[in-house]
């Protein structure tokens, strides 16, 4: 691969709007250049025989089943309601809109 020079850095900097010193220049060339590098090994290691993982751990769904139990009716609900209207609870409007 070939090194990342001080222009490219640069560059770099003033597309994301970076303003880098001389020095953090001379420094960033080298450290963006250990990063491809990096990169490139990850990207020789994975082979078209490795699955594709979210996690490094298998995952498995942990919900409940979903069975239907006793639950309050309606009318047990509203009960202690300051104010109800058409089996809801009714609140004081906060938008001048229909």
């Amino acid at each position: 691969m070939s090194a990342i020079s001080r222009d490219d850095v640069a560059h770099l900097a003033m597309l994301a709007r970076i303003d880098l010193s001389d020095a953090e220049l001379d420094k960033m060339s080298g450290e963006l250049a250990v990063i491809l590098e990096s990169v490139a090994r990850v990207n020789e290691v994975a082979t078209d025989d490795v699955p594709a993982t979210s996690h490094p751990m298998p995952m498995s769904n942990v919900t409940r089943p979903d069975v239907v139990r006793p639950s309050l009716t309606a009318q047990e609900a509203l009960a202690g309601a300051p104010a109800s209207e058409q089996q809801r609870f009714s609140v004081p409007r906060i938008l001048d809109e229909d």
